[in-house]
């Protein structure tokens, strides 16, 4: 039953503590800052405003920034990796703008797992490269060997 009477009387009760109603901020009914609700001259309040307006662009222009270095990260793990590239963060480095900057320690972890590869490749890269015929070769080798068992035949008594 108490439930019921705070319910029903509870916001008629808060107006009238209220009283006349003075309790809106010194500023318009909108919600909108003006200069009297900061205490300021207008042209205080135009170059507050200014400062406010610079520092949210320059707040989202170092947020890309960053945004696009983890993106510009991930393609180079990805380049490492050899693994399927992402149009998201490539579209991320392009909203950025200006050249995005890969930390110096990532940079030398990636050349040197590049000359590591390089030179582990070097040798399955020109096997790779080379158009051998795999049957003929084994079968070149056959014929060597068989040809080399009957000849040790012939001069040795033994075999």
């Amino acid at each position: 039953m108490a439930f019921f009477m705070k319910q029903m009387l509870g916001d008629k009760l808060k107006n009238m503590g209220a009283g006349s109603g003075d309790d809106e901020p010194k500023g318009s009914s909108d919600g909108k800052e003006t200069p009297q609700s900061k205490g300021m001259s207008r042209e205080e309040f135009e170059e507050y405003q200014r400062q406010l307006v610079e520092e949210k662009i320059q707040r989202d222009k170092d947020f890309a920034m960053k945004k696009a270095e983890r993106a510009n990260l991930r393609v180079q793990l990805r380049d490492k990796y050899r693994l399927p590239e992402s149009a998201q963060d490539d579209a991320t480095i392009q909203m950025a703008g200006g050249e995005v900057y890969l930390p110096e320690e990532l940079a030398k972890m990636v050349e040197e797992d590049e000359e590591q590869e390089e030179a582990s490749d070097s040798l399955l890269g020109k096997i790779q490269n080379l158009d051998l015929d795999f049957e003929a070769i084994k079968s070149k080798a056959q014929t060597t060997i068989t040809e080399v068992k009957q000849a040790a035949e012939e001069k040795c008594a033994l075999m």
